[in-house]
């Protein structure tokens, strides 16, 4: 018990330090290159902070365990919306761009309802190798419409800087960026694996596990690289990471997992997801209630007191 302990909160460190390092490398890089932050945010931040969850699914489904593979994913896009999202706007409003409520939200919609047909079609509840190839594509798609929309917005004086002072400074951003990405993958280990022990000993289920616990500890790397950021009134960045971790969590996580081994899929889930569209469909709409298109502190409480009911209920629903 001890020693499980111990490794939780080293893993808390390591995510600490890992995504500040993951922050100041990309946020130096979007300044240096006048790249928008939100674009930043939903390709290098929101990957490197997925990584916990990629790991966690892919042995998850080469072991057999289905349940927790599908729900690590469900479970963790439950904590980027209500409770992520709900945190940054108590800690400062936060702000929508209008590519975000027009393109960004809306994709996230999009691959939510996707997924929910793809594991209820045909007799056998299965997301198969084929289907997982159909999420890959769409993983492609958004990382070249975010490369598309980087260079719309590069400017041409890069060009007339000196060669050498950029490559310098590459390439200590590009070093911060590798660091900060390998302390949060072994931190999002340590903690996942010690508060998973740790669970285990209690006798909890495979899906509750997956749901929260398991779901909550590989969201941490989101938590904490979106906290800093908005601290550092980075707040492009912290919706971005937001929002591009519900992608890659959906057509990269469980489209390489179903590829490596078909992915069996229980009904059960099905509401999990209902909440999670419900929770993101609210959440387009509220930049159209506000003439400044900000998610004020009151937003923020609304979701993370939803994400404490929607806990307290699964765990009451599936233990008592």
């Amino acid at each position: 018990m001890i020693i499980n302990f111990i490794f939780i909160f080293l893993g808390i460190f390591l995510l600490l330090k890992g995504a500040k390092l993951l922050v100041d490398g990309a946020t130096d890089i979007a300044y240096r290159f006048n790249i928008p932050e939100i674009i930043v945010g939903l390709t290098i931040i929101s990957i490197g902070t997925s990584l916990p969850e990629l790991i966690v699914s892919l042995t998850s489904g080469l072991k057999n365990y289905s349940d927790m593979a599908i729900g690590n994913v469900i479970g963790s896009n439950i904590s980027n919306l209500f409770l992520i999202l709900g945190v940054c706007s108590i800690i400062k409003p936060l702000k929508f761009k209008d590519k975000t409520v027009k393109v960004e939200i809306p994709i996230v919609i999009f691959l939510t309802a996707l997924l929910y047909i793809l594991c209820n079609n045909g007799n056998e509840k299965q997301i198969t190798q084929f289907e997982g190839l159909i999420l890959l594509f769409f993983c492609i798609l958004f990382i070249l419409y975010n490369i598309f929309m980087a260079k719309i917005n590069l400017k041409e004086n890069i060009c007339n800087k000196d060669k050498n002072l950029i490559e310098n400074f590459l390439l200590k951003s590009i070093l911060r960026i590798i660091v900060g990405i390998i302390l949060l993958k072994y931190g999002g280990d340590f903690t996942v694996s010690s508060v998973s022990n740790l669970a285990l000993k209690l006798g909890v289920s495979e899906k509750i596990i997956s749901l929260t616990i398991l779901s909550f500890s590989t969201s941490l790397p989101e938590l904490i690289t979106s906290i800093i950021a908005v601290l550092k009134n980075e707040i492009d960045m912290a919706i971005g990471n937001i929002m591009g971790s519900n992608v890659f969590n959906i057509v990269l996580i469980i489209g390489a997992t179903a590829i490596l081994t078909p992915i069996n899929y229980s009904v059960s889930y099905n509401n999990d997801i209902i909440i999670f569209l419900i929770g993101i469909v609210f959440l387009w709409i509220i930049p159209f209630l506000s003439e400044k298109k900000i998610m004020n502190r009151w937003g923020g409480a609304i979701y993370i007191a939803s994400y404490l009911l929607y806990m307290i209920s699964l765990v009451y629903i599936n233990v008592w």
